[in-house]
C-alpha cells in the first residue's frame, strides 16, 4: 500500500522520468504524484543565462509534459519564487509530502532550505535525494576529513567509490492532476521578454537526449576519445553537457554504460579513452564540490593571493572579444561557434577564456557571466572553475605563468584550418599555416578580416609582470 495519498515531485535539474531518483521514489510511495516545474519570473536579462539556454529550456518543458502525458500526468507550470509557489501547491493539494532532487551551488541550497522550512510548518516531509552527481561533495574527502583543494587526488578517491546502479522509469504516477489546479502555459522566450535567437541548438528533450548518449557511446566519438578529445573540429567529444546540465540523461546510467563500453578484450586504446572520459565526469563532480565547500569562487577567486589583483583590461576589448574579431582566428572561432550554436569546444573555451585574461587582461568574471548566457551547457560549478583555471586563480588552476600561445595552439590542435574556416568564413581561402603565427607583412590575412588587436609576447610579459607583483604584496 502506498505511504501518501498525494505527493508533489519538483522538477528542478531533473528534466527526465528514466532513472530520476526522487521521482521514482515519489512514484513508489504515493498514489498520486503532482509534476511541479517553476519558472523563473526575471525578464529581458540577467547574468548567468539568456536567449540560448532558455529556448533549449523551452524545448525540454514540452517533451517532459509529453513524456508525464503518455504516463496518464501533466506538467504542473508555475511561476515565481520555489517555496512560495510550492506553498501554494501544498494546501491546493493537499500533498502529504514533497520530493525532490538536491541541488549543490549556493542559490539551488538556500531554497531547499526555504523548501523544508514551509514543509515543516505543514507539518509534511521534505524528501531529497541525490541524483544529479554519483557522488556527493561530503562524499569524497581527505583523509584528515576535509574537502580536496586538487583534482588529482580527488578523482583517484572518485573513481574508487563504488558506483550506483541506474534504475528504470515509473510505469505511472496515479490520477493525473485535477483538471481545475492551476498551470501556467508551456513557456517560450516571450515569457522572460527575450529576443528570439537565431542560434543552431541541439533537440531538447529526453528522447533526444538518449539518442546522443547512444550515439556517443556505440560511434568511434568514445572509442577515440582520448585521442581526439582536443581536436575542435568535427564531433570529438560527447556533446552530452546540456543533457547533465538540465538532467535530460542519468549521471548513473551514463557512467555505466560506458563503462560497460570495454572489456579485458577491447583494444587498449579504447579502454584508455573510455578511462578519459571517466575522468572528465569526475571533473564535473570535483567543481561542484568546490562550489559545494567554497561558494565564494563565485564572488572572488578561489587562492587567496590573487584577490584583489588588479585586472586593467577595458571594456572596448572586451567588446571587441565577445564579437569574434579579435584578429586572433582560433579566439575569434570559438566565440562565433558559441554565437551560433550555443556550444564551444572544451579546447578552444580555454583558449578563448586565457586569451581574454592573460593577453586583454579582462577580469575573468566578464568571460564567466558572457559565457553563462551563451553556452546551452552552461554549469555554474563547471563554468567557474574553468574560467578561474584559465585565468590561473582557482583550483587545481594552471599556475599564473603558464600562458597558452593561441598561435602554437592552433598549430597544435586546428593545423589544417579546419576549424578556423568553419566559423570564420572570411578566411576559407587562407592557407592554414598563415593561422599558426601573425601576419608578418602587417597586412591583415583577409579583406575584411581584423589585424591582431594585440602582441601576443608583449601581453604574456605584461602578465607575468603584473602577477608577479601582486604576489610581492600579499
Amino acid at each position: 500500500m502506498p505511504s501518501y495519498s498525494t505527493v508533489i515531485h519538483w522538477f528542478r535539474r531533473d528534466l527526465r522520468l528514466t532513472d530520476n531518483t526522487a521521482l521514482h521514489q515519489a512514484a513508489q510511495d504515493a498514489a498520486q504524484v503532482i509534476p511541479v516545474y517553476i519558472l523563473s519570473d526575471w525578464q529581458k536579462r540577467h547574468a548567468w543565462t539568456g536567449s540560448i539556454r532558455q529556448q533549449f529550456l523551452c524545448g525540454c518543458l514540452e517533451s517532459l509534459d509529453k513524456n508525464l502525458g503518455a504516463l496518464g500526468s501533466r506538467l504542473i507550470l508555475r511561476c515565481g519564487q520555489a517555496d512560495q509557489e510550492l506553498e501554494k501547491l501544498i494546501k491546493e493539494t493537499k500533498a502529504e509530502a514533497v520530493y525532490l532532487n538536491r541541488d549543490y551551488d549556493p542559490y539551488g541550497r538556500d531554497m531547499e532550505k526555504k523548501v523544508e522550512e514551509v514543509c515543516h510548518r505543514f507539518g509534511i516531509p521534505c524528501l531529497t535525494y541525490k541524483d544529479r552527481v554519483l557522488h556527493e561533495p561530503d562524499e569524497v574527502l581527505t583523509g584528515s576529513g576535509g574537502p580536496y583543494r586538487v583534482y588529482t587526488p580527488y578523482s583517484k578517491n572518485w573513481l574508487s567509490l563504488e558506483k550506483t546502479a541506474p534504475q528504470g522509469k515509473p510505469t505511472t504516477l496515479g490520477k493525473a492532476p485535477a483538471k481545475d489546479l492551476t498551470s501556467h502555459p508551456l513557456p517560450d522566450l516571450g515569457h522572460w521578454k527575450l529576443e528570439p535567437t537565431q542560434a543552431s541548438l541541439p533537440a531538447p528533450g529526453e528522447r533526444a537526449a538518449r539518442q546522443r548518449m547512444k550515439d556517443f557511446i556505440e560511434s568511434r566519438t568514445l572509442n577515440a576519445y582520448a585521442q581526439k578529445r582536443n581536436i575542435p573540429a568535427g564531433v570529438t567529444t560527447s556533446r552530452l553537457g546540456q543533457d547533465l546540465r538540465f538532467g535530460l540523461i542519468s549521471i548513473r546510467e551514463l557512467y555505466t554504460r560506458c563503462s560497460a563500453a570495454t572489456s579485458a578484450q577491447s583494444p587498449s586504446d579504447d579502454q584508455k579513452s573510455v578511462a578519459t572520459y571517466l575522468k572528465e565526469l569526475a571533473w564535473r563532480e570535483f567543481y561542484l564540490a568546490i562550489l559545494w565547500h567554497y561558494p565564494e569562487v563565485f564572488d572572488e577567486e578561489f587562492a587567496p593571493e590573487f584577490r584583489g589583483m588588479p585586472w586593467p583590461g577595458s571594456d572596448e576589448q572586451f567588446q571587441v572579444w565577445k564579437q569574434g574579431q579579435t584578429g586572433f582566428p582560433i579566439v575569434d572561432a570559438g566565440i562565433r561557434e558559441l554565437l551560433a550554436t550555443g556550444f564551444m569546444h572544451n579546447r578552444v573555451r580555454m583558449i578563448v577564456s586565457m586569451f581574454l585574461t592573460k593577453d586583454l587582461h579582462c577580469h575573468w568574471r566578464l568571460g564567466e557571466s558572457f559565457f553563462m548566457q551563451h553556452l546551452v551547457d552552461g554549469e555554474n560549478a563547471s563554468n567557474n572553475g574553468g574560467w578561474q583555471w584559465s585565468a590561473g586563480t582557482g583550483a587545481d588552476a594552471a599556475p599564473y605563468f603558464r600562458i597558452q600561445n593561441p598561435w602554437i595552439q592552433t598549430k597544435t590542435y586546428d593545423p589544417e584550418g579546419t576549424y578556423i574556416r568553419q566559423w570564420v568564413p572570411e578566411l576559407r581561402g587562407v592557407s592554414p599555416e598563415r593561422f599558426t603565427a601573425p601576419p608578418k607583412d602587417g597586412r591583415s590575412l583577409a579583406p575584411g578580416y581584423p589585424l591582431p588587436m594585440v602582441d601576443h609576447h608583449e601581453e604574456r610579459d605584461r602578465t607575468l609582470a603584473i602577477f608577479g607583483k601582486h604576489r610581492e604584496t600579499k
